[in-house]
């Protein structure tokens, strides 16, 4: 077994490391050649990168045919000035890791010490290194890069830590584990006039003064959809400061979240119901656009009992969720297409809350994590 000390502070000084230097989604691409200088050095029997745009890839075979089970870390950090004191706080003003994704690549990462070690008995274990998580665009184009075809998994699993639950507690649900959202972005055109003569032209105002509050009370609506479904307005504009002129466009831009898909389309639907109706009587034109589209995580059953056994071998704490988080994880995209499932490590009652400023990774994780993953695959190829 390799030397667990070792092993560890290596690991924590490559964390730190990439959390001096962040890169948000599209732009990893030092981020991705630091985690491929640091895997080469154990020989995995492939590598492949720049798959789906920034991507990365170190596959490790066994000695027989067998499943390939994957585990996904996330490239990318977050568009926000990081507080913090540490010596190896962020070196790009305006750039952090305050979502643990340092966290999560060493702890995938760190796998390639037992692999290189002793290989699985069969089958492959792959470490996937994905860009653009944050943004909701790199599973899809990790998915749709012919290159990923060679290295479709029978199993994939990731894990996210979750500040204010207890240090190592594994959480899980048994179905959805994350929620469905899209960020919709209306474009509003009327026709602009002077400020004195409005009915000379078209104000978007009401109108989008009406779909406001008609977004409101459809979400109102219980018996419209199955469970949770919310439409958060995070931004409106209408027309330009020129108190000359009554404005003839302006945009609100929407997130539509939900736990279930299904849910989802039904409230894209009725959206899009809502802006064409007021569109129509107050003679708009209106143009709609999604940006940043994740799906719900929906986790294999199989996979749940796989970590279940893990837990209980490990001698780590589970807990159980009835209801999936709010937030979304593009990895929906992956378990929408492959057996997988997505938990969550707990990283402390009091650790900062994911995306504030003042969030960091505990190293004190990495090991736990690693033991995880560890167990997974020796459960699914050491048979």
């Amino acid at each position: 077994m390799p030397d667990e000390k070792h092993m560890i502070d290596a690991l924590t000084a490559f964390r730190r490391e990439l959390h001096r230097h962040p890169e948000i989604s599209g732009q990893e691409a030092d981020t991705a050649s630091r985690v491929y200088d640091f895997l080469k050095g154990f020989s995995p029997d492939s590598m492949r990168d720049h798959i789906g745009g920034h991507g990365l890839l170190a596959e490790f075979r066994g000695n027989a045919a067998g499943p390939l089970v994957m585990f996904r870390a996330e490239l990318d950090a977050l568009p926000i000035a990081a507080i913090s004191k540490q010596p190896y706080r962020s070196v790009y003003p305006g750039k952090g890791h305050l979502c643990g994704h340092d966290g999560h690549m060493a702890m995938v990462a760190g796998l390639a010490y037992h692999l290189a070690e002793k290989r699985p008995g069969k089958g492959s274990v792959v470490l996937l290194f994905q860009p653009s998580e944050e943004d909701g665009s790199g599973a899809q184009r990790i998915i749709s890069d012919p290159a990923f075809k060679t290295y479709e998994p029978d199993r994939i699993f990731a894990l996210h830590n979750l500040p204010g639950y207890p240090l190592h507690t594994m959480v899980v649900s048994k179905s959805h584990f994350a929620a469905a959202s899209r960020g919709m972005h209306i474009s509003i055109t009327g026709k602009s006039s002077h400020a004195a003569e409005p009915e000379k032209g078209i104000n978007p105002a009401q109108g989008m003064a009406r779909m406001l509050m008609k977004f409101k009370a459809l979400i109102e609506d219980k018996k419209l959809f199955s469970d949770f479904s919310l439409i958060t307005p995070i931004h409106a504009r209408l027309g330009s400061l020129a108190y000359g002129t009554s404005p003839g466009e302006g945009d609100i831009h929407l997130t539509l979240r939900s736990y279930l898909d299904r849910d989802m389309e039904l409230l894209r639907k009725e959206t899009e119901k809502i802006i064409g109706e007021i569109a129509s009587q107050e003679k708009l034109l209106c143009q709609i656009e999604y940006e940043e589209v994740f799906p719900a995580t929906v986790n294999d059953q199989d996979c749940i009992r796989l970590l279940e056994k893990t837990a209980k071998k490990e001698e780590i704490n589970i807990e159980v969720r009835e209801k999936p988080f709010k937030w979304s994880e593009d990895f929906g995209h992956f378990t929408a297409k492959y057996p997988g499932a997505l938990f969550g490590l707990g990283s402390g009652k009091s650790q900062p809350a994911l995306h504030n400023p003042d969030y960091d990774f505990p190293d004190t994780l990495i090991p736990t994590g690693i033991r995880i993953f560890k167990n997974l695959y020796e459960q699914l190829l050491n048979k």
